[in-house]
């Protein structure tokens, strides 16, 4: 009896394999989505099973026609999908070996960079990509060796779609994680993404940096300059991202680089601001909108997150009036151009007022007792209130604190 049930099931078998072997197009796709609909979340010995221990026969076919195909786009996600069947079966660590062994990884790779490729797609590719690597080390390497960061970073850099983007966040954190040979090109992958065009993978990839940054235990000095530039941007959830991650860099050796970075931003260059705004005359639409020059917006930025990290460690606030924070902040309050540097620069500067007396000393005689009264009773309308005079005072001021400062008790 178990005979006969056997041959049926082989005869079974071979009807499909052949019939896949002559069909057309749309025979084959019917095939693979009688598979997919039939096979999810099978192990593989279940496959196995259902093909007569010839599944890898199957397998084969797959992935000869994936290969073939996968330019044009025929049965594309269908046949992604079926190979999905096979890659993230549990005990189907021989379909994956055989799937890698024709260069299947390479195959996925090729599909993720495709110019005229659909995000669908894609996303399912990446799938594929996220079963081998969740296999262990051995094949995170060996995504990482067919120079898979590159591509699923270039992917997520490139993509319109945010299920794919999210995919390539996640691909990259895997191949982070448990495999210290590419660990650190990970990271420089994530950081050559914070400069590209999408605010979606900008903000993804300071998400995935503040999860990669304790693997790799020590940062990057090359990190700086494109994260403090991510504070020009007009995306709060990228700004957000960003200072999230310039807080969490504190506790690492490029935290002077960073704050010195962070007090000079609150003071543009001329030849910076003079340059945005001849870029922003050229755009109309920029224009019509009456957008504010990027510098100002990273100014209000930086003055924010001063105040954050001033908040949040003594020991950072006391380097920063070291750095001279007081008196650019002062420069950034008297700011008229754009009224959030003068509010995020107020708010923060009476932070440092009321927390250490030396600074509440030096700010009190370069205001005069009027405009530091007005200050003090309220640092956030502080810009409605003043004088075009008083605000020259604030830009012209000359506060420099040298020694040490003592904390209010």
């Amino acid at each position: 009896m178990g005979s006969a049930k056997q041959q049926t099931s082989i005869s079974r078998v071979m009807s499909i394999l052949q019939e896949w072997d002559k069909g057309s197009k749309v025979v084959r796709k019917g095939i693979l989505l009688d598979f997919i609909a039939q096979n999810q979340n099978k192990t593989g010995p279940e496959l196995e099973q259902e093909f007569a221990q010839a599944a890898s026969l199957f397998l084969t076919r797959l992935t000869a026609w994936l290969r073939l195909t996968y330019m044009t786009g025929n049965c594309l996600n269908e046949l992604l999908r079926s190979v999905t069947v096979f890659l993230s079966a549990s005990s189907g660590h021989k379909f994956m070996a055989e799937f890698m062994e024709v260069g299947g990884t390479l195959t996925l790779l090729e599909i993720i960079g495709l110019k005229q490729g659909k995000e669908l797609d894609k996303s399912e590719a990446l799938k594929c990509l996220q079963c081998i690597a969740n296999a262990g080390r051995k094949y995170k390497e060996l995504i990482c060796e067919s120079y898979g960061i590159r591509a699923v970073a270039e992917c997520l850099a490139k993509s319109k779609s945010e299920e794919t983007q999210d995919a390539c966040r996640n691909l990259l954190l895997m191949l982070a994680q448990g495999n210290p040979k590419f660990q650190n090109q990970v990271y420089k992958g994530l950081i050559a993404l914070l400069p590209c065009s999408s605010p979606k993978a900008q903000q993804m990839a300071c998400n995935a940096l503040r999860k990669v940054q304790p693997i790799v235990g020590s940062a990057n000095a090359t990190i700086i300059e494109p994260l403090l530039n991510l504070l020009r941007t007009l995306h709060l959830e990228v700004q957000f991202e960003a200072i999230e991650l310039l807080k969490d860099l504190m506790d690492y050796e490029v935290v002077d680089s960073i704050l010195a970075g962070l007090v000079a931003l609150l003071r543009p260059a001329l030849e910076d601001i003079l340059a945005r705004n001849a870029e922003v005359s050229e755009d109309a639409d920029a224009a019509k909108m009456n957008t504010p020059l990027p510098v100002f917006v990273q100014q209000a930025a930086s003055a924010k997150t001063i105040g954050i990290l001033a908040r949040e460690s003594n020991k950072v606030a006391e380097k920063l009036i070291q750095l001279r924070v007081t008196h650019n902040l002062m420069y950034a309050m008297g700011n008229t151009d754009y009224a959030d540097s003068q509010r995020q620069a107020s708010i923060t500067l009476e932070h440092f007022c009321r927390n250490f007396s030396i600074v509440d000393d030096h700010v009190r005689d370069a205001m005069g007792e009027t405009l530091y009264d007005l200050f003090m009773s309220n640092p956030e309308t502080l810009y409605l209130n003043m004088s075009h005079v008083q605000a020259d005072v604030l830009v012209s001021n000359k506060v420099n604190i040298p020694k040490l400062v003592q904390r209010v008790d």
